[in-house]
């Protein structure tokens, strides 16, 4: 049994679709940046409210945009048609590494999110329910879904990963390659019907998933009662967990800390204390744990969003006042932004290991917010899938 099937309407990238997920960024000035720079970049329909002709105007209001970019990218050849394929994906880093993926759909109704609940597709973050209703908007506006969730096979990821390079090694030249900021290189090849696509879903959908990225794209799926979503399904060996640090834009009045003073904050090597930097300093702090509370309630991120900001500075996690930053930025960057001014607060975590998410995952429990930051990611689009 596989819960991995083909698209039935794809999409495949002729060039300059390419670009960084929705949620990659800390600054919305970016976004506007890069849709400025390109056009043509799948963030022009995924975030239409922040192209340079609508900042200022809101998400829904700016969703026909999004639709006219789409077909636009269509009608000016960036993308063209394949049906009834899955798509080989391999990233290979500036020092020669490589990831493997498989573009597939995956069945909706096996997502999983507890222990108590069945289903093969396990997903382990709280979420933010706007950022899934845009999700859900956006979706049912274009027909289209333009990046995906990427899913971690774990029980047959060292045959997937031997397969998928193996299939890609023999595909010939990729239908597009794409570079990311970071350097990588990102190339796709169909595979229509045959022995090998049929491998491949069997392999890929053939255990348990994690979700690795895209929680809120997942979630959106179940909302808007679309039977599969658009996946990536990639391996452990082709991925790793940086750090994801927060930003705090406002502090209390006579909010203060104290612990081992730091001459520098950076990310922690191990976890047990996260560092503190503001404009009077930076701390080592460790964080009280909760002696009644399991694994998942003493993991760093938990304790941030508990004992920092709940208790100490009065913040829900879904407080405007707090931007969580992925690990494509550095520690310098978040000392940046508090000596420049525009936050007062970063709190810097050490990254949770692949083993450990797995693990926690497996055993069907929740990770907190915002905890993971995979890197490579997916890119977005790269392989659109159409869903009328």
């Amino acid at each position: 049994m596989t819960v991995a099937y083909p698209i039935a309407h794809a999409w495949l990238s002729t060039g300059g679709t390419g670009a960084q997920n929705y949620d990659e960024f800390a600054d919305d000035a970016e976004i506007t940046a890069i849709i400025a720079a390109n056009p043509s970049s799948a963030l022009a329909i995924e975030m239409p409210h922040r192209a340079p002709d609508n900042v200022g105007r809101s998400f829904r209001d700016s969703l026909p945009d999004a639709v006219t970019r789409l077909q636009s990218a269509k009608d000016d050849g960036h993308y063209a048609a394949a049906d009834d394929v899955v798509v080989l994906y391999r990233i290979t880093a500036p020092d020669g590494a490589r990831a493997y993926g498989l573009w597939c759909m995956v069945a909706t109704d096996e997502i999983s999110t507890s222990a108590d609940e069945p289903g093969a597709v396990i997903r382990n973050e709280d979420v933010f329910i706007e950022k899934v209703r845009e999700r859900v908007a956006l979706a049912e506006a274009t027909q289209h879904l333009l990046s995906p969730v990427l899913l971690l096979q774990t029980a047959h990821g060292d045959a997937l990963h031997t397969a998928l390079a193996q299939a890609s090694a023999a595909a010939g030249t990729p239908v597009v390659t794409d570079t990311d900021p970071a350097g990588r290189t990102h190339e796709i090849w169909p595979v229509a019907a045959g022995t090998t696509r049929d491998r491949l879903l069997a392999l890929a959908g053939g255990g348990e998933l994690v979700v690795a990225d895209g929680n809120h794209r997942s979630l959106a799926a179940q909302a808007a009662g679309y039977p599969r979503f658009l996946a990536v399904v990639t391996t452990p060996e082709s991925v790793a967990i940086q750090p994801y640090n927060r930003l705090v834009s406002e502090l209390p009045d006579g909010v203060s800390f104290d612990g081992p003073v730091l001459d520098a904050a950076e990310v922690p090597e191990t976890g047990g204390r996260v560092h503190l930097y503001t404009r009077d300093g930076a701390w080592s702090i460790e964080l009280p744990r909760d002696t009644d509370g399991g694994v998942i309630d003493n993991l760093d991120h938990a304790l941030v969003e508990r004992r920092l900001f709940a208790e100490t500075l009065g913040l829900e996690p879904g407080d405007k006042r707090i931007t969580y930053v992925g690990g494509d930025y550095p520690a310098s960057w978040l000392r940046d932004e508090v000596d420049a001014g525009r936050a007062e607060l970063a709190v810097l975590i050490a990254p949770v290991t692949v083993d450990d998410f797995v693990a926690v995952n497996l055993a069907r429990q929740k990770m907190p917010r915002k905890s993971t930051w995979f890197t490579p990611k997916a890119r977005a689009g790269l392989v659109v899938a159409q869903l009328s």
